[in-house]
């Protein structure tokens, strides 16, 4: 079965159909070669435009803490590893870090829509809950990637760097902002093929905000300020952002290959030595080890019992998209400085990416596949609900007003 983050009409079926084929789905990782900067903004786009404002409300605690708890807690764990057992500076520690940080919308989404539309975990809104914060998550590790890219690569004071960094994340958010707001009312609403047009501009705003931030010098940016039109302008349109989402599906559709293909067209197998495999793949479990800790508690007093604590831990563990996106930033970069011990460190991070895809996202698409309607609890539907009440002798229960 191959694998989409695509539209709701792959991931929404029946009950009845979510409960006998609720199986995983598994990423198409090794594939073809494109450049990240083309087909990166298509994943955050997608991600944010299909994304509802109540969940953050209802669940705005507990989905703050699951959006930075988890994601820090791993990267510092693989900060420290990669400085002791890879010997990488803090600086590039702290790279590794925030790329594994990222949890994957292009596994997690679409399995939690499976699940959601058989009804397990709706009732305490876990599905929801891992789609928002998994946006939050992956906003967390880009930004913190890129400002620690930029201190690893700058000549400048730490202090400048830091600045900088920040900086970056106010141009992101303040273009983003205007630009979301900008599509949010035009086209207007009068317009013939207002689904076209709103996704033409989310496409090409998006692709102006990711290529457009590298070449006036603030690379750390346009991803985010892509986030944050995409929010935008989801929340303004409202019910009617369906017809975009799916517009824009089909063109994640086709990029999505693309994505993945940059990995593997960069990472040579047999030029990986046994022992630099051994510990990345070293650093990679203990991260991940405390990463499950880390989610396990900030799910705690939310008013979820033992079983859905577990499974939001176990969910938090599929990486793929971000890792495909921003794993071989570092050593284009090094390589640009023409820096062999640079390239060297760049080259540790992509490997730490290509293993985290190739381990965690088949191995996290099982898990939330099988593990989800044993450990979720399913909504029972109305209909359900009246046979049951049949069976005991009791009347079914009359929607008309007497």
């Amino acid at each position: 079965m191959s694998y989409s983050c695509s539209s709701h009409s792959r991931a929404v079926c029946s009950a009845q159909e979510a409960k006998e084929n609720c199986l995983p789905l598994l990423p198409p990782m090794c594939g073809n070669l494109i450049k990240h900067r083309f087909v990166g903004f298509h994943c955050h786009t997608y991600n944010f435009i299909s994304k509802s404002t109540s969940a953050l409300k209802k669940l705005k605690a507990v989905c703050l803490r699951l959006s930075f708890g988890p994601c820090l807690s791993e990267t510092c764990t693989a900060a420290v590893f990669a400085y002791l057992l890879m010997h990488l500076p803090w600086q590039w520690g702290f790279i590794l870090g925030f790329v594994l940080g990222a949890v994957s919308p292009a596994v997690v989404v679409p399995s939690m829509l499976i699940l959601q539309a058989g009804g397990y975990g709706v009732e305490k809104g876990v599905p929801t809950l891992l789609m928002a914060a998994g946006s939050i998550d992956d906003i967390l590790a880009i930004t913190g990637f890129n400002t620690c890219l930029g201190m690893a690569f700058s000549s400048g004071s730490t202090l400048y760097n830091v600045l900088q960094g920040v900086l970056e994340v106010a141009v992101g958010i303040a273009a983003g902002g205007i630009l979301g707001m900008f599509v949010r009312y035009f086209p207007s609403h009068d317009q013939t093929s207002l689904s076209w047009k709103r996704s033409y501009f989310v496409l090409g705003l998006s692709m102006f905000a990711v290529f457009g931030s590298v070449y006036f010098g603030f690379p750390g940016s346009g991803g985010l300020c892509t986030l944050v039109l995409a929010f935008i302008a989801g929340v303004g349109w409202s019910d009617e952002k369906r017809e975009v989402e799916k517009i824009v599906a089909v063109a994640w559709n086709i990029f999505q290959p693309f994505l993945f293909g940059l990995i593997g067209a960069e990472v040579s197998v047999t030029s990986l030595r046994p022992e630099t495999v051994g510990l990345c793949v070293a650093t990679l479990g203990i991260a991940l080890v405390v990463r499950i800790i880390a989610t396990f508690l900030m799910v705690c007093f939310a008013g979820f019992n033992f079983k859905e604590k577990v499974f939001v831990s176990l969910a938090w563990i599929p990486k793929a998209t971000v890792q495909a996106a921003i794993g071989s930033l570092a050593l284009d970069t090094a390589r640009s400085h023409q820096d062999e011990q640079l390239e060297k460190y760049g080259m540790d991070v992509l490997t730490v990416a290509f293993l985290a895809i190739l381990i965690t996202a088949p191995i996290g698409a099982l898990v939330i596949g099988l593990a989800g309607p044993r450990l979720l609890q399913k909504a029972q539907t109305k209909h359900e609900e009246n046979e049951e009440g049949a069976e005991a002798g009791e009347e079914p229960e009359d929607c008309e007003p007497s």
